[in-house]
């Protein structure tokens, strides 16, 4: 592949990270520019390959989800080429990110992940964020990997009623222990 094509598709990359505050998935990085046949999907994770290898991106792994940020030195080369996206594709990516910035920050403010602490042992992290400040931070302790990979499976879809649910039960006046 030529490589003007291949320095396009990385600043394309490092544009669409740098215009967002928080790490997007590979899904959602790799879904608009499929869609917009920038380029194959092969070509984008070889592309990403080498983003990660030259310092320019990190990649952040959350139970079976990769993450993307763009780097100091990301940030610093994309500042030097800038131009060379087209104004086109930089309105494209702007109004993608802008209609769907909502959507992008809820994949990833709520986070799910577990480790092995001992034998039998797992311990499930429970996260929702919300821009730069954490809301809600559970550690849970659990015998099974089954049973912590079900956990994390339906925080997302949990998470808003756990956390209104934690809110007015511990904000709520004191009990009657009256009998």
């Amino acid at each position: 592949m030529q490589s003007d094509a291949l320095m396009l598709y990385k600043l394309i990359i490092l544009y669409i990270l740098d215009r967002m505050d928080f790490p997007i998935t590979n899904t959602e990085l790799t879904r608009f520019i499929l869609d917009k046949e920038y380029c194959d999907y092969i070509t984008i994770n070889q592309i990403l390959e080498e983003l990660i290898e030259d310092k320019f991106v990190e990649l952040e792994r959350s139970h079976n989800t990769y993450l993307y940020r763009i780097t100091a030195s990301g940030k610093e080369t994309l500042s030097f080429f800038y131009t060379r996206i087209s104004v086109a594709i930089r309105d494209e990516i702007d109004a993608y990110l802008s209609e769907k910035e909502y959507q992008l920050r809820e994949m990833v403010s709520n986070t799910a992940d577990y480790y092995e602490a001992k034998k039998n042992e797992f311990v499930v992290e429970l996260r929702v964020e919300e821009r730069d400040s954490e809301l809600v931070h559970i550690n849970l302790l659990v015998t099974s990997a089954a049973e912590a990979d079900l956990i994390c499976s339906r925080w997302k879809e949990c998470s808003a009623d756990i956390y209104g649910y934690l809110i007015s039960t511990l904000t709520a006046g004191p009990q009657s222990t009256d009998k």
